[in-house]
């Protein structure tokens, strides 16, 4: 298969499966999975579920014991590691339930560590940063530290280090899990204005609540996808 009008991501027999001493121990059994692009897509799942997991093999941080995963049109679980770090930095930002922020750096500075990398100008960063940062609101603390910062604004920082590369693709792990109710609502706005400007958003969470955000829900169990909800996103 070869890329498809519209489509930005395309799973075909998709498994992994894990080797615990003499047992096969299967955690994703055979997804075959369409994501359009500037969709916003939920999964969910019981804990074990291998919700995780395909999230992991869709971020590149892991490969597939087989089938096909096409990100762009291009095979990515054919790729060497060199090659699938080149996709995790140039094609998808993460967010994940703890921030991983560096405590010592300001704001600022978080944000700029992907582009750095990247081996980007110190102009170019800049610019990169700042539209970041205002994309997600928080560009008036951008010289506070994490510290400094309440739960909510070190996920809007974490979401702007997610953005900076302006990536293909926006993975979000449980992005409201350690957030109170309201913050965890201010959060999910912040991505449904993301996802207006363009950006294709799979988020995985066990919060029923949270998943109606998106405009479609996968539910996966026991490694297989249960059942698939289509419906407009709300607020």
């Amino acid at each position: 298969m070869s890329e498809q009008n519209g489509l930005l991501i395309s799973t075909e027999d998709l498994w992994k499966i894990y080797q615990l001493g003499k047992q096969e121990v299967p955690a994703l059994c055979g997804v075959t999975l369409s994501i359009e692009r500037n969709e916003f897509l939920a999964i969910m799942g019981p804990s074990g579920s291998g919700k995780s997991t395909l999230m992991n093999l869709l971020g590149c941080l892991d490969t597939p014991s087989k089938g096909k995963y096409y990100l762009n049109g291009q095979l990515v679980s054919s790729l060497t590691e060199n090659e699938l770090a080149y996709i995790r930095n140039q094609e998808i930002g993460f967010v994940f339930q703890v921030f991983n922020l560096l405590p010592r750096a300001s704001a600022f500075h978080n944000v700029e560590l992907p582009l750095i990398y990247k081996g980007e100008s110190k102009k170019d960063r800049r610019i990169k940063v700042e539209r970041a940062l205002e994309k997600v609101e928080i560009d008036h603390r951008m010289d506070h530290r994490p510290a400094e910062l309440s739960g909510g604004e070190r996920q809007r920082v974490a979401i702007a280090r997610a953005l900076a590369n302006e990536p293909s693709l926006l993975l979000a792990d449980e992005p409201t899990g350690n957030l109170d109710t309201k913050t965890g609502d201010e959060i999910m706005k912040l991505f449904h204005k993301i996802h207006a400007q363009g950006n294709t958003i799979i988020m995985v969470t066990h919060d029923p609540e949270i998943s109606q955000h998106a405009e479609r829900i996968i539910y996966i169990r026991d490694g297989k996808i249960e059942k698939e909800v289509r419906k407009g996103a709300k607020l």
